[in-house]
């Protein structure tokens, strides 16, 4: 037998219970945050990963010519925004981020912001890599291949198909104003503030700039 006998055995015992019992005591008292800290931590690699990672964003839906009138029949009554662009056009890669500044900033006063891709099929994964990037938060729908020009005359008679391009719509449906090639935010927001005017009214007269990027 050890030196001390029972005496010792029972002193040990009793420090041995002390500290679960203070480990006890923390474990109980710690922070919520802690526990909820401990509960992640045991979580699989993958299932934060996937917890974190932003939802995929659906391909834009194919439309025509009826489905442009389509879209801004859905929006009559709100004054509408509609920006062309594509992947393989560099000042639209320039511009895209400021228009979805313009969005976020005039949603709550009632702006419908649309974006419509003049991609072509082979452009698919290039198309989605820039909307994955960019993270519009406003619909956007690429155009039918092919028959151009039948669908840049219904968007505007005086319109080329040079973009990028972006094309106003007072509360009647109507067009209002249009910018065409490069164009600083002030101008978008000049548009964009005599669009939300309660007397708003439209024109057929776009606003081109003097050496307009072709398509």
């Amino acid at each position: 037998m050890l030196p001390g006998g029972p005496s010792r055995l029972r002193k040990s015992a009793q420090k041995s219970m002390t500290r679960k019992l203070a480990h006890a005591r923390i474990t109980s008292s710690a922070p919520r945050g802690v526990a909820v800290v401990l509960f992640l931590a045991l979580l699989p690699a993958g299932a934060m990963a996937q917890a974190s990672k932003p939802k995929p964003i659906a391909d834009p839906e194919v439309i025509d010519v009826q489905g442009f009138q389509d879209l801004l029949a859905r929006y009559r009554g709100r004054p509408v925004m509609v920006n062309f662009w594509a992947t393989w056009c560099q000042p639209c890669h320039e511009e895209f981020p400021m228009v979805v500044a313009l969005a976020r900033q005039y949603a709550p006063q009632g702006l419908v912001v649309i974006g419509i891709s003049l991609d072509e099929d082979a452009e698919i994964n290039l198309m989605r890599h820039f909307l994955a990037r960019n993270r519009p938060g406003f619909p956007n729908y690429r155009k039918w291949p092919g028959n151009e020009t039948a669908f840049v005359h219904a968007v505007h008679p005086k319109w080329t198909g040079a973009i990028p391009a972006t094309f106003f719509y007072g509360r009647d449906g109507r067009a209002a104003a249009g910018l065409i090639g490069e164009h600083k935010r002030p101008d978008f927001e000049k548009a964009i503030r005599a669009l939300l005017e309660p007397d708003a009214k439209s024109s057929d007269q776009p606003r081109p700039k003097a050496s307009s990027p072709g398509p």
